[in-house]
């Protein structure tokens, strides 16, 4: 926290990888609420503003099924920060494995049916899970969603992740630098210039750094 403030930098957590709020497991969903729970709890300590994290899997149920019990396992964890005082923001990561529940538009629902919780939109993820997703056009339709959905408070508060991506029929392999990939990155700073995007973006390729300053260096020509 401390060091953060002194270099004017935003921080933001990212939950455990092993959440499922969907499992078929009550000990499972339990643990799962448990590290929420705890992830923001650290995340305020640092004073971060948001918690990012893999809502859970489809597993045998249906989509349905698992939209009802990850918003049923949200809601219990919000109640806990509301009573704790905790001002994080917790956002549901939209995935990219087709088995993961998190599309857009399950994002994106879930965000309207509980007010406190805001998206992570992860472009690179809705590339590998739809097959596409990679030029203005396609950039354009996700942010209109958004801001159709969420409003343009949305667009003003974004948290946005980043990378390339290597996929097949069943969605995500692993990420990539964007220039080994085939996501046109220059096409995608241009559309959220045009929308005006304000928020945070997580640049999370390989070489994290190297991606991360030349998409710094791109928007800034823009």
């Amino acid at each position: 926290k401390d060091e953060a403030q002194k270099l004017n930098v935003n921080l933001s957590v990212h939950a455990p990888y092993y959440i499922n709020l969907n499992s078929s497991e009550e000990g499972t969903r339990l643990s799962s609420q448990e590290r929420l729970l705890s992830s923001t709890r650290l995340a305020e300590l640092c004073k971060a503003k948001s918690l990012v994290f893999h809502p859970g899997y489809y597993g045998k149920g249906s989509p349905e099924d698992a939209f009802e019990n990850i918003k049923k396992g949200i809601t219990e964890v919000i109640s806990t920060l509301k009573s704790e005082r905790i001002s994080v923001v917790i956002r549901p990561e939209t995935m990219g494995k087709k088995s993961q529940f998190g599309s857009l538009e399950e994002t994106l629902f879930l965000c309207r049916e509980i007010d406190e919780i805001m998206p992570c939109i992860d472009f690179s993820h809705i590339q590998a899970r739809e097959g596409k997703v990679s030029n203005y056009l396609d950039f354009y339709r996700i942010l209109k969603k958004i801001e159709k959905k969420l409003g343009r408070t949305a667009l003003e508060n974004l948290h946005i992740h980043i990378s390339g991506a290597e996929y097949n029929e069943r969605g995500e392999v692993k990420h990539l630098d964007l220039k080994d990939s085939d996501f046109r990155y220059d096409e995608w700073v241009q559309a959220l210039k045009d929308f005006d995007v304000k928020g945070m973006v997580i640049c999370e390729s390989p070489n994290q750094d190297t991606d991360a300053i030349m998409l710094k260096k791109l928007y800034h020509e823009k």
